[in-house]
């Protein structure tokens, strides 16, 4: 029997180039650690030699917890997502790394004060701490769950319910276990006291995320125009309708116009993302000026903080007045370009400089060049999210990327702007570096879906197994079958073949067919 000819190219179909093994970056990231890490124990030094003139055991117990936290999240990363951003952790260990140093720096101060005055002084250093160890167990716990960030949509719905009741969980309760220095934003339960509204804003950010890809096309299409300018169908209208009056309902019931603006900015955000018209953004700065305007007529809160915004000199010395405004302006210019330097400004004589007016503290101590530096981080923050989420290939992943990194951005914007009287004054914290436990946590999970996305985007895809074409079977490929009935296939018909076959002679032609 004679063997089959190779064709050319057969052997071609059953092989494929290997995907080419891109560099999972873990390396860079780990000596981007090590360079935070010695930033903020650098930092700790300065504070413990300004402030106490000698070092105490203290800076070691800060240094070793520190570098433990965030050995293990790098560890996490390099099991569970290897082909994350190597950039975001370092930024996240930084910005944690400098609040917990500035914290501790102003309960230096606090202590030395209730020293001078008999009290006692509670700090807040070590608090922050266990709260950075639990948003940890938080972020591990994420990056174990959720292998794959597209599952998110199947609860989509159900993370929206809940977030809504997060969020408006404060506004029905009582004030004595809802409000805090106004802003009825807390739950406060036995033994500690949370934020829901901090939960809230990611749950609705995979909710809106969702909605958007499902009904993308609804956004799209125009309908009249007026003026000039094609605006979206009436009933089209309604998801940015509800996120304007759930911005309005944030402002009566809770006392909060940080949450508010935050909120409403996240919104408009990612419906411009998902349609890239800009009549969107156009219709939300409008609805949210006119609700401002009547917010502003109907409540004295929102009042106050408006002239305090105006000239914080003026109400200097009311209650609720431009106090804590005005001292921060003053420690801002104390500070100047380049700071009094770690340890040795008075941050504490802003009230809360330990959570709202901790960027006041920065600027005090470490000058515009410092502060500049930290914003910096956030942006850079920002950027790798937001690179990350252009790279994605599905675009659920595209808009709950960038709603996250936009929430970062918009947050500080929002705190940093109230503290140097750029706009008025909110109560939003600043991430990773304010003091609080609830700000912590939800920005760790933050973190833990832009670095689970960040893997999905950098991660090199697998190529399709190749199909191997359909082919005759070997005994059938080299057979001429002859029907019944039909003439056997004389010499002229069968190349190769004798009149009188392999021997000469007729008998020995089969009667079906003949072998080539």
């Amino acid at each position: 029997m004679a063997q089959p000819a190779s064709t050319p190219g057969a052997a071609a179909q059953y092989t494929t180039n290997p995907p080419r093994e891109l560099p999972t970056r873990r390396g860079t990231e780990l000596a981007l650690l090590a360079f935070a890490a010695f930033i903020v124990t650098s930092a700790f030094v300065l504070v413990q030699a300004n402030q106490e003139q000698e070092l105490s055991w203290s800076v070691v117990w800060y240094g070793l917890a520190y570098l433990t936290i965030f050995s293990i999240a790098h560890l996490a990363v390099r099991r569970w997502a290897p082909y994350a951003d190597p950039l975001i952790l370092p930024c996240v260990a930084l910005l944690n790394g400098l609040g917990l140093v500035m914290i501790y720096r102003i309960d230096l101060a606090e202590a030395q004060r209730a020293l001078a005055a008999g009290d006692d002084a509670a700090g807040n250093a070590p608090r922050q701490v266990l709260f950075t160890v639990l948003a940890l167990a938080l972020f591990l716990a994420l990056l174990i769950v959720v292998s794959d960030h597209r599952t998110l949509t199947r609860y989509a719905y159900t993370a929206g319910l809940i977030g809504l009741v997060a969020l408006a969980l404060p506004a029905v309760l009582p004030s004595s276990l809802s409000e805090v220095n106004g802003a009825k934003v807390w739950l406060k339960l036995p033994g500690f006291s949370i934020q829901p509204g901090e939960f809230a804003k990611i749950l609705l950010m995979v909710f809106f995320a969702s909605f958007l890809v499902s009904k993308r096309e609804l956004f799209t299409t125009a309908g009249k125009r007026v003026a000039g300018v094609e605006l979206p169908r009436a009933r089209d209208l309604g998801p940015i309708i509800i996120a304007a009056v759930a911005c309005l309902g944030i402002l009566v019931f809770e006392k909060d116009l940080g949450t508010a603006l935050l909120f409403f900015g996240i919104v408009l955000m990612m419906l411009y993302v998902a349609t890239e018209r800009i009549i969107w953004v156009v219709l939300g700065v409008g609805m949210f000026g006119v609700g401002g305007v009547i917010a502003y007529s109907l409540f004295t809160h929102v009042q106050q903080r408006i002239e305090n915004w105006i000239d914080p000199l003026a109400t200097y010395y009311d209650a609720g007045g431009g106090y804590q405004i005005a001292q921060a302006l003053f420690g801002l210019g104390t500070g100047g370009t380049f700071g009094t330097g770690l340890g040795s400004g008075r941050p504490e004589t802003v009230p809360e400089a330990h959570t709202d007016f901790i960027s006041a503290a920065i600027g005090e101590e470490l000058g515009f060049v410092g502060l500049a530096a930290v914003l910096m981080t956030y942006l850079l923050l920002a950027m790798r999210g937001m690179r990350s989420a252009l790279a994605v290939r599905d675009t659920f992943g595209k808009l709950l990327g960038g709603g996250l990194s936009f929430a970062i951005i918009m947050q500080v914007f929002v705190i940093v702007g109230g503290v140097t009287k750029l706009i008025p004054m909110t109560g939003v914290t600043t991430p990773f570096l304010s003091a609080g436990g609830s700000s912590l946590l939800a920005n760790y999970i933050l973190v833990a879906l832009l670095l689970r996305i960040s893997d999905a985007a950098r991660r090199p895809q697998q190529p399709p197994k190749p199909k191997p074409q359909p082919q005759a079977p070997l005994a059938d490929a080299h057979t001429v079958m002859v029907q019944r009935g039909q003439p056997l296939p004389g010499p002229a018909d069968t190349p190769g073949l004798a009149a009188g076959g392999p021997n000469g002679s007729a008998e020995n032609t089969p009667e079906r067919g003949t072998q080539a």
